[in-house]
């Protein structure tokens, strides 16, 4: 089952009447280029109203800031997503897995120490009966992750 899209985007033009003399031609963006421009529209806006209000240390920093936002967000919306492979995925995908995993088992290890530290007095019984919904959540986690590394390993040996 893989994610690639059935059909091909229609790139269409579309023209805008801004006033009576002028009107704006806009061709369909990729999404990079969208959350760019957006992201960027609503940064400048917010850096304007911020920057003289705060020291002038402060200014400068989120001035820089801003400016390696651009930078990183220009860079980003120069890939073409349809260009990336299924195989070039395959680290990323693994690393989430591992990540899911890590993460289920240190926050299960969290629970029981926190449970044995803080509430001694309560039995196995009941230290399951208060904490059912959070024990649950940290080994869906972690079994969301295997099955995610599964998945993987399933695709890399096809």
């Amino acid at each position: 089952m893989d994610f690639e899209p059935k059909y091909q985007p229609i790139r269409r033009k579309v023209r805008y009447q801004v006033s009576d003399r002028e009107s704006i031609e806009i061709t369909d963006r990729k999404p990079l280029e969208i959350l760019r421009d957006t992201e960027g529209l609503i940064r400048r806006q917010a850096v304007a109203a911020i920057v003289p209000v705060v020291s002038q240390p402060l200014a400068a920093k989120i001035e820089s800031a801003s400016e390696v936002a651009e930078d990183s967000l220009s860079v980003l919306a120069e890939i073409d997503l349809d260009a990336i492979s299924d195989v070039e995925l395959q680290p990323a995908r693994i690393l989430v897995g591992l990540s899911f995993v890590g993460f289920g088992a240190l926050a299960i290890a969290l629970l029981t120490l926190f449970i044995d530290t803080l509430h001694p007095q309560l039995t196995h019984q009941q230290q399951i009966h208060q904490y059912w919904y959070p024990y649950v959540f940290f080994v869906s986690l972690g079994v969301t992750g295997l099955l995610t590394l599964g998945r993987e390993l399933m695709r890399f040996n096809r």
